[in-house]
């Protein structure tokens, strides 16, 4: 057998580069490339191999670990999960800044590889730098946070069985039921160490990504249940994305007439203007999709997980006879809410389905159509009004920044956004034209995920224009992305709104009873809350001080300006505005369902009061489906 003699981290590097996904006939490379700061952890091992293979490997170097995990997951996201990035850390708090990341990535099951550095295997001194001493165990590090977060880990204390647990982690990374961060710690010691390698490790290898059909009796069964329903619903998550089944997801819909909700995840599996798109379900979605949810007699689940904001925490669905039939690739998944599960990829299923009921020339009754093709125009008119701004000198509201965003964007714009007030409102409000135009992470909504996120996208798609929305606090959680946006000469926009504080927790603060206290970015008052003047901070200074370029927006007319310059620019762009938050202007339409935050039990100011008693009405139409 023919032995190549290499370092651990010599052969991983060169083991990733001949790693490849294959999927509908169409091949691409598994690892595009690895993000990485160095320490003392990985400099000798990770960071002496990608200087070794700087040909095999391309690097981005990043500022921020966890944002360095955003960026990947954006780029694996954009990519449809074919392609992925790896990203290296030192040992200690480099390695530790990897688990918000790495959460995000597992709850969206997106892949990432994360090779962070670890104590010594050998232990020639004992504790080493940045090492965690746990005294009932010997064998734990910090790295040992990343198990729970990570579909698969494992620790390589010796070179040899780099080559099962690389092997493993590939096939977790093209699993398309179980991927998510896949976590290979490697011993500082380790990673510079030498081995003779079989030569057969570095041979290019293909991971096949799986599309399995529908089982003919689940198939028979979802077909019966669809026959049977009058009033059925469609709710598209983002295993549609995953699959790619948009096209097959329009199919059905024009077929059977069936309207079609989407969840955050599963937002542009149809078109805005197509005719069974009734926009966004639960508590961030349409008065449409939820009148619909209402009173659907099945509820047709593709792709999603049912989350609380799309069940409206089991409120949403008041049809006693509701059932749910579930469409998913994991059974998991596909058994939830004691539905009728169909364990299939998506786009094989929904073809499926939909040769099945064609077979039948099943298409719902006419006058449901007219129900909701009427409430779909109301609703477009609702989303009109909160994007009109008639007077080009005002200060725009935050739905009338996302219109100045709409009258500009095309099919090829993606906007990126994960936490805050944004996401209600773009639910609610955002007219995807693309299937992959609406990029919003909010499974773990992660505050700071836009930019770093949207330099891994506008990465797996160079010719598109991509925007991170974001406010100001959410700025304030991970700016660093930035640098490395203008070092690599990446030329995201950023649109960055400033409403002094965390609006969305301030009004959910204020439902709840807790008043908006510590929400807001003020100096405090003589009562001890922050409640003064708004802080001194210019956000868009400190943007300008990262190397990227600004553009000042004082109005609605400077507004459009700057986007369109923004939109224009080759170069990292930001478009800085402040927003109209008075109570006296119009805003985003209120949530349209429920959402379960617990109110205190007992209180004494009438705002607690009152908001429990508000609270208690809710609580007592929860259903358990059954």
């Amino acid at each position: 057998m023919t032995t190549i003699r290499l370092t651990v981290a010599q052969a991983l590097v060169r083991f990733l580069a001949a790693q490849y996904t294959e999927r509908d006939g169409t091949r691409q490379r598994l690892i595009g490339a690895m993000w990485g700061i160095f320490g003392h952890g990985n400099v000798a091992g990770i960071g002496q191999a990608l200087v070794e293979y700087a040909d095999l490997m391309p690097y981005h170097q990043g500022r921020n670990e966890q944002a360095m995990v955003h960026a990947a997951v954006g780029y694996a996201r954009q990519s449809g999960r074919l392609s992925a990035h790896a990203v290296t850390t030192s040992i200690g708090p480099g390695a530790t800044n990897l688990v918000t990341g790495a959460a995000l990535a597992t709850v969206n099951h997106l892949p990432v590889l994360l090779l962070p550095g670890d104590v010594f295997a050998a232990r020639p001194a004992d504790p080493v730098l940045q090492q965690l001493e746990v005294p009932y165990a010997g064998d734990v590090s910090v790295n040992d946070t990343l198990r729970p977060v990570s579909r698969y880990f494992d620790r390589i204390t010796r070179p040899e069985a780099l080559i099962p647990s690389a092997l493993q982690a590939m096939r977790v990374l093209t699993d398309p039921v179980d991927t998510g961060a896949v976590t290979l710690a490697l011993p500082q010691d380790v990673q510079a160490e030498a081995y003779d390698w079989p030569e057969r490790f570095f041979a290019e290898r293909v991971w096949t990504v799986r599309r399995p059909g529908a089982d003919a009796a689940e198939l028979t069964e979802a077909v019966r249940a669809v026959r049977a329903a009058r009033r059925p619903l469609i709710i598209a998550g983002g295993g549609v994305h995953h699959s790619r089944a948009e096209t097959a997801l329009a199919e059905f819909a024009a077929a059977t007439g069936i309207p079609v909700a989407s969840t955050q995840a599963g937002k542009g599996s149809l078109r805005h203007d197509h005719p069974q798109d009734v926009g966004g379900i639960g508590h961030t979605g349409t008065a449409t999709a939820d009148a619909l949810a209402r009173t659907a007699d099945l509820v047709i689940g593709v792709g999603t997980r049912y989350t609380d904001f799309t069940t409206a925490s089991g409120t949403l669905f008041e049809n006693p006879a509701v059932r749910f039939l579930n469409l998913n690739i994991a059974p998991f998944d596909g058994h939830k809410l004691a539905g009728l599960p169909l364990v299939a990829d998506a786009r094989s299923a929904l073809g499926e389905l939909t040769e099945a009921l064609g077979m039948h020339g099943h298409r719902v009754a006419g006058e449901y159509v007219a129900e909701y093709t009427e409430a779909k125009g109301r609703w477009e008119r609702t989303v009109d009004a909160c994007f009109a701004a008639p007077d080009p000198a005002a200060r725009p509201t935050q739905p009338q920044v996302l219109g100045a965003l709409d009258a500009l964007a095309d099919e090829s714009d993606i906007i990126v956004n994960a936490a805050g007030s944004l996401p209600g409102d773009l639910h609610r409000l955002w007219r995807a034209r693309s299937a992959d135009q609406y990029h919003l992470e909010y499974g773990y909504s992660c505050m700071g995920y836009e930019i770093p996120a949207a330099l891994g996208v506008k990465l797996a798609a160079p010719e598109r224009s991509v925007w991170a929305l974001v406010g100001d606090g959410t700025y304030l959680m991970l700016p660093a992305e930035i640098v490395t946006a203008v070092q690599e000469g990446v030329a995201i926009k950023l649109v960055l709104l400033q409403n002094h504080g965390y609006a969305s927790i301030g009004g959910l603060s204020e439902a709840v009873g807790a008043e908006r206290f510590g929400t807001a970015y003020r100096y405090p008052a003589a009562d001890g809350t922050y409640t003064g003047a708004p802080l001194p901070v210019d956000l868009a200074a400190n943007a300008a001080s990262l190397g990227m370029r600004v553009l000042r927006a004082g109005n609605v007319g400077e507004l459009r300006a700057a986007l369109g310059e923004a939109r224009a620019a080759d170069v990292p762009t930001c478009v800085y505005v402040e927003t109209e938050t008075s109570d006296t202007v119009s805003g985003a339409p209120p949530a349209q369902a429920w959402w379960d935050v617990p109110v205190a039990a007992t209180a004494t100011r009438p705002s607690a009061v009152k908001a429990r008693e508000l609270y208690e009405r809710h609580v007592s139409t929860r259903r358990r489906h059954l």
